[in-house]
């Protein structure tokens, strides 16, 4: 019994196994020493099985980084894994080629050398892409925000990972790299919630009724359409101005995109009963003394 099991063992070992590793051993097998270049199928079976394998961990790391994304915030994400996968699969070439005992050693100089050249170029293209990264993932930006870059005020409509594009006021479309929101300081009036706090200043003469002043601006802003009930509308004196005595009506909104128009209105109506109540509204003076000299 035992001389039988060592002989099926042997058989195994020498036949079976032996065969096996003939098989894997086929290819190109040039040179001989160090410098001899072994291609085989079992070294191109090992790289199939890598990529294989590779392609499964980012498929899975895919899913557990976008999972709880939205479906347009995970389209956005498939050219990053294309570019992981052209970078790993390249990688895997190379060691492939190293361990058939190709030297390496000018292709990795050469490419080191690119790769420096190609982030120097292409160094804002990078930052901007991981700014789009930061931006989907964390959220600080979406669609429908309305936000402040470099003094231009625009309403967010499009989020991609390169560029944010806005449209302003005046209906022209803003393209922001994103960049900007990660280095830059940026105001993002509806990150919080939609409505925003605005106030509309204006100065009267001195000697008029203060009173009189504060009732004619609570009344417009009260009667003012897109300005809410509540939180209320309320005005201070501000200051004692060269001229005028600074009043501001401040006021609550869910439109801060079309703030302006509101605020003209509302300086029309303010004009309007300014004037129906003998309210003026002074310009700007100084009182000049000339002294003449001695003679």
């Amino acid at each position: 019994m035992q001389e039988g099991a060592e002989d099926i063992k042997e058989i195994i070992k020498e036949d079976v196994w032996g065969t096996i590793k003939d098989f894997l051993n086929l290819g190109v097998h040039l040179g001989e020493g160090e410098k001899s270049i072994h291609l085989t199928i079992g070294l191109l079976l090992l790289l199939t099985v890598a990529l294989i394998a590779t392609k499964f961990v980012l498929k899975w790391l895919r899913h557990l980084l976008t999972r709880k994304m939205e479906q347009e915030d995970k389209q956005k994400f498939s050219s990053v894994f294309k570019f992981l996968n052209y970078v790993i699969y390249l990688i895997a070439v190379v060691f492939t080629l190293s361990a058939a005992g190709v030297d390496i050693t000018l292709v990795i100089t050469a490419s080191a050398a690119l790769f420096v050249g190609l982030g120097l170029a292409l160094q804002e293209l990078f930052k901007d892409i991981l700014g789009g990264i930061f931006i989907i993932i964390d959220k600080s930006l979406q669609v429908g925000d309305v936000v402040e870059v470099d003094g231009k005020v625009g309403k967010v409509f499009e989020i991609k990972l390169r560029t944010t594009r806005a449209i302003t006021r005046d209906d022209k479309v803003l393209i922001l790299p994103n960049h900007k929101f990660i280095s830059d300081i940026v105001y993002n009036y509806t990150q919080n919630h939609k409505t925003t706090r605005e106030k509309v200043s204006v100065g009267v003469a001195y000697g008029s009724d203060v009173q009189l002043v504060t009732k004619i601006l609570e009344e417009i802003a009260h009667t003012q359409k897109q300005v809410l009930k509540n939180p209320k509308p309320f005005v201070l004196f501000e200051d004692f101005g060269d001229s005028a005595l600074i009043f501001s009506i401040f006021f609550f909104t869910n439109d801060t995109f079309r703030d302006p128009r509101i605020k003209s209105e509302m300086r029309y109506k303010i004009d309007a009963k300014f004037r129906e109540n003998n309210v003026s509204i002074p310009f700007p003076q100084r009182d000049i003394h000339i002294i003449q000299p001695k003679q």
